[in-house]
C-alpha cells in the first residue's frame, strides 16, 4: 500500500502557489534547493498532475542534458516516474510513461495510491483539492518561500480542515523552508 502525498509545492508566505496573474517564478529554486527537491522526489512512483502542471513539467521530458548537473538529474528522475494527467479538456497525452484520467475522484486517487508500492504525489492545488477535502491525503510537503504574493491560487482549498503533525522542517539556503506534515 502506497502513500498519497500532496507536494512538493513552492508556496508564498501568505499561502499562494501562483499570484493573481498566474506567475510563480518567485518560487523557482536555485541549484542548491533544486538538489534538495531532487532528493525529496526520489521515492515517488507516480506523479498525478492537472493539465497546467503537466504543461509546465513537460520540459523535463525533452530536457537537453548539459545545462546543469542538478537539472539533468531532475530530468532523469522525472522521466523514470509514471505520470497521470487529470484533465477533461485533453483527449490524449503523448508523453512517455504518462496516462490520462479525465475525472479523477478522491476515491480513484486513493485506489491508485493503495495499488502503488511507494509514494503517489498529487501536485497542484486544483488537482489535489478534492482529495484534500475528502481526507484521503496521507502527507503534505511544501516549500515556503520568502515572498508575499498578495492573492492568486491558494495552496489549500477553502473548507479544508485537518490536524497536521509536522515531521520535518528544513531551513534552506535561499531563505525558504521545507515542511513535511502527516495528515490526520
Amino acid at each position: 500500500m502506497g502513500t498519497l502525498r500532496y507536494g512538493l509545492m513552492s508556496c508564498s508566505l501568505d499561502g499562494y502557489v501562483a499570484d493573481a496573474s498566474g506567475d510563480f517564478d518567485w518560487g523557482a529554486p536555485d541549484d542548491t534547493v533544486h538538489a534538495f527537491i531532487n532528493d525529496q522526489v526520489r521515492d515517488v512512483r507516480t506523479f498525478v498532475v492537472g493539465r497546467r502542471m503537466f504543461d509546465a513539467m513537460r520540459v523535463w521530458d525533452t530536457w537537453a542534458p548539459g545545462q546543469s548537473d542538478v537539472t539533468d538529474e531532475f530530468a532523469e528522475i522525472w522521466r523514470g516516474i509514471d505520470k497521470i494527467v487529470c484533465s477533461d479538456g485533453l483527449e490524449a497525452v503523448d508523453a512517455p510513461r504518462t496516462t490520462l484520467e479525465p475525472r479523477l475522484t478522491p476515491d480513484r486517487l486513493a485506489e491508485i495510491a493503495a495499488a502503488t508500492d511507494g509514494v503517489v504525489e498529487v501536485s497542484g492545488p486544483t488537482t489535489a483539492a478534492g482529495a484534500l477535502l475528502a481526507g484521503v491525503v496521507d502527507e503534505m510537503t511544501v516549500r515556503v518561500v520568502p515572498h508575499v504574493a498578495g492573492g492568486g491560487l491558494r495552496l489549500l482549498p477553502d473548507g479544508m480542515r485537518s490536524e497536521l503533525v509536522r515531521t520535518e522542517c528544513v531551513p534552506l539556503d535561499d531563505g525558504s523552508v521545507f515542511l513535511r506534515y502527516l495528515v490526520r
